[in-house]
C-alpha cells in the first residue's frame, strides 16, 4: 500500500512538505506517457524510501543551477 511507502520515505526525508515537493517533482520527471501516474508515484516513493541518506535523494549539481542575470531597467 502507498501508506507503507510514505512511512518508509519519511525515514529518509523527515519534513512532510519537502517530501511532497520532492515526490511531485520526481513524478513529473520520471513519468512515461502510456503509464499510470499512480504507478510512477509509487515507484518514486519506493526509491526515496530505499535511499540511505537525504543527500542521495536531494542533490542539485551546481552546473545545472541557473545564475541570475542583471538587466538594465
Amino acid at each position: 500500500m502507498r501508506s507503507n511507502l510514505i512511512y518508509d520515505a519519511l525515514d529518509t526525508v523527515s519534513n512532510r512538505y519537502l517530501l511532497c515537493q520532492l515526490v511531485s517533482k520526481a513524478t513529473r520527471k520520471f513519468h512515461k506517457p502510456n503509464t499510470r501516474v499512480q504507478d510512477t508515484m509509487n515507484d518514486v516513493l519506493g526509491r526515496v524510501g530505499e535511499a540511505r541518506e537525504s543527500e542521495q535523494v536531494i542533490t542539485v549539481p551546481s552546473t545545472q543551477v541557473a545564475q541570475p542575470q542583471r538587466r538594465a531597467a
